[in-house]
């Protein structure tokens, strides 16, 4: 008799239970790449509209002190996320002689937040601008 070559099924068998190990660790590991990819992005997008958001807030001159001022991004923007803003612009520094007319430091501090899924995420932003000092700015004499 000859010796047959070749595979018995016993061995091809386990070889394609080896392979299917294989396989779906490839895949559990690609699907988590992708999750990962997906939250990064979402997050370099929503870190790109607070940047325009911030810089349209430090342009304008007739930002209000002291008040919260808040809104929603576009969905269209965002990418179809739902996301929003919140900023408040407060003194940060003023010499003591400061008088109408003279300018001092202002601190402008953005939150942005956006949901992923049915989490809320966050971050905070802090720019500083020029202010115009206006006879309504200052306290009444005395007061100080």
């Amino acid at each position: 008799m000859k010796q047959a070559r070749g595979f018995t099924l016993l061995e091809v068998m386990v070889a394609t239970v080896i392979m299917a190990i294989a396989v779906v660790g490839l895949l559990n590991g690609i699907s988590g790449a992708t999750r990962n990819a997906a939250r990064v992005r979402d997050a370099d997008r929503i870190a790109q509209l607070a940047q325009v958001k911030m810089n349209d807030l430090l342009v304008t001159e007739k930002l209000p002190r002291n008040t919260t001022l808040e809104g929603p991004f576009d969905p269209a923007l965002a990418g179809g996320l739902t996301a929003g803003w919140r900023a408040r612009d407060t003194e940060f520094e003023k010499p003591k002689w400061a008088a109408p007319g003279q300018y001092v430091l202002d601190r402008v501090q953005l939150e942005v937040w956006w949901m992923s899924g049915q989490t809320r995420r966050t971050f905070n932003l802090e720019g500083y601008r020029k202010y115009l000092l206006q006879p309504g700015d200052m306290p009444p004499p005395g007061t100080q």
